[in-house]
C-alpha cells in the first residue's frame, strides 16, 4: 500500500487570509518571502511554499482576488440601478470607510494603498487588478452622478467627473487618515458634510 502524504502543516484557507493581510499592511515589494513564511506559520519550509503557492507573486495574486471578491465589494453599490442614485453613493461612502476602520484586519483600503503596494514598473502588472479596481469605483461614482442627471435630480449643469473625483478622493484619503489613528465616526460625520455637495447641485 502506498504510503500516504505527510498533511500540510497549515489551513491553507487561513493561510491566504494571513498573507493578505501582510500584503495589505506593507505592500507587495515590501512584504518579504521570510515574513510570509513566518506569518503563515506551521513551520513551512521554502519548498513546501513554493508547492503550496507558485510563488510569491502567484500568492499575491491569489491575496488580492479574496480581498476584491470580500472586502472590496463595500462599493459595488454603485453600480445597483435599483438603488437611488444618491443612496448609492452614500452607502458606498458610509460603508468603505466603515470597513477601513473596522478591527481585525489592516485599516485603511488595499485597493487605494495599492498605489504604492509596488511602484516600480517591474512589478506594475502585479498590481493591475488594484488599478483596475480603483478605476471601477471612480467610474462607479461618475456613473451614479450620470445617472442622477439623467433623471432630472442633479442640475443639467452638474459636471459628473469632478463631482465624482471629490467622492473618490474622499475615500482614498480615509485610507491615510485610518492609519493615523481617525475613526470611522469622524469619517461619518464627515460623509454627512460631503453629501451636502450632492443636495447643492439638485435641480430646482
Amino acid at each position: 500500500m502506498a504510503q500516504m502524504g505527510r498533511p500540510r502543516a497549515f489551513d491553507r484557507h487561513q493561510a491566504i487570509d494571513q498573507a493578505l493581510h501582510l500584503f495589505w499592511e506593507q505592500g507587495y515589494e515590501s512584504t518579504s518571502l521570510s515574513q510570509l513564511k513566518a506569518g503563515i506559520g506551521g513551520g513551512i519550509s521554502a519548498p513546501s511554499f513554493y508547492a503550496a503557492f507558485g510563488s510569491k507573486e502567484a500568492l499575491f495574486k491569489e491575496t488580492v482576488q479574496r480581498y476584491l471578491d470580500t472586502y472590496a465589494q463595500v462599493t459595488e453599490c454603485l453600480w445597483d440601478d435599483a438603488m437611488p442614485a444618491r443612496d448609492a453613493v452614500e452607502l458606498a461612502l458610509r460603508q468603505s470607510a466603515r470597513m477601513q476602520c473596522e478591527r481585525g484586519h489592516p485599516k485603511g483600503c488595499m485597493v487605494a494603498l495599492g498605489v504604492m503596494s509596488a511602484p516600480t514598473p517591474e512589478h506594475a502588472d502585479v498590481v493591475k487588478p488594484l488599478t483596475e479596481s480603483r478605476l471601477r469605483t471612480r467610474a462607479g461614482f461618475v456613473h451614479c452622478v450620470e445617472r442622477a442627471i439623467a433623471t432630472g435630480e442633479l442640475s443639467a449643469g452638474t459636471d459628473a467627473r469632478s463631482m465624482a473625483c471629490v467622492f473618490d478622493s474622499f475615500l482614498v484619503g480615509v485610507s491615510t487618515l485610518a492609519r493615523d489613528g481617525v475613526r470611522y465616526p469622524t469619517f461619518d460625520a464627515a460623509i454627512t458634510q460631503l453629501m451636502r455637495l450632492w443636495d447643492a447641485a439638485r435641480a430646482n
